[in-house]
């Protein structure tokens, strides 16, 4: 098999890590097949990929679309590396406001799996990071777009800060609730 799929603590998110064929001409790895990824639990349409870049210290997050439109994530790093974070928000889950963390970076290819239901958020710890990710459920939809705050206190992610001088949140970011003031209709 060219992929290994591994649960994490929260095992509804998944980190899956593509077997990479190497040789003198360089590299090759298959990102996505939809048979294997539907064997491991990963059995969706995917409707939207997006690209972003960024510099060390960019914070993004932590985003979610609201229901209707709720939406579950392949995120992969491409250039540079990143510590990848998603935050359970199903009102109804025994890990509900619990977190998991990988680190994804060029070097390894690996890719995580967070289904709807989550808050997703990174914190670019290389110079710059670039990351591609796949979109299931819905496509980006401007009036359900959610998010949480990066550093609320109740969820207590462990950002690795160390040698990053300034946080640099977008003028959003820096003013999304805390978990505990989000309305009942907001969680997934």
């Amino acid at each position: 098999m060219n992929f290994e799929f591994v649960r994490l603590e929260i095992p509804d998110v998944i980190l899956i890590k593509p077997k990479i064929f190497k040789d003198q001409r360089g590299f090759f790895l298959e990102v996505y097949k939809s048979s294997v990824f539907k064997e491991n639990g990963i059995d969706v349409s995917f409707v939207q990929d997006n690209h972003s870049g960024s510099v060390k210290g960019v914070l993004r997050g932590l985003h979610y679309q609201k229901k209707p439109k709720a939406q579950g994530k392949l995120v992969r790093c491409v250039r540079g590396k990143i510590f990848d974070v998603a935050v359970d928000i199903r009102k109804n889950s025994p890990t509900f406001g619990k977190w998991v963390a990988v680190y994804l970076s060029e070097e390894d290819q690996n890719m995580l799996w967070i289904p709807e239901g989550f808050a997703h958020g990174f914190l670019v710890i290389s110079d710059y990071a670039e990351i591609i990710y796949k979109v299931s459920g819905a496509e980006y939809s401007p009036q359900h777009d959610a998010g949480i705050r990066w550093d609320d206190p109740d969820i207590g992610i462990k950002w690795p800060l160390e040698g990053i001088e300034n946080v640099i949140l977008s003028d959003k970011d820096s003013k999304l609730p805390y978990l505990k003031d989000l309305k009942e209709e907001d969680l997934l």
